[in-house]
């Protein structure tokens, strides 16, 4: 349980290192260039993980509710 805020920096860490990998035009992905397919899908995960966060935190829980 300790490990799920770490989850936190891989967009973080994808947003970084994704340019350094994949800074080209082709392949197209949906109609984008490959770097900016990645910070697009980087930035949906982050949604994605805060909302993960946020829903396994303890202190987002009603009184009474689960252990």
């Amino acid at each position: 349980m300790r490990l799920i805020p770490w989850l936190a920096a891989l967009p973080a860490l994808g947003m970084l290192a994704g340019p350094f990998f994949l800074n080209r035009v082709e392949p197209l992905v949906f109609g984008m260039p490959l770097l900016l397919a990645w910070l697009v899908g980087c930035t949906a995960a982050t949604s994605a993980i805060m909302a993960l966060i946020y829903l396994t935190d303890p202190a987002n829980r009603e009184p009474g509710e689960g252990p």
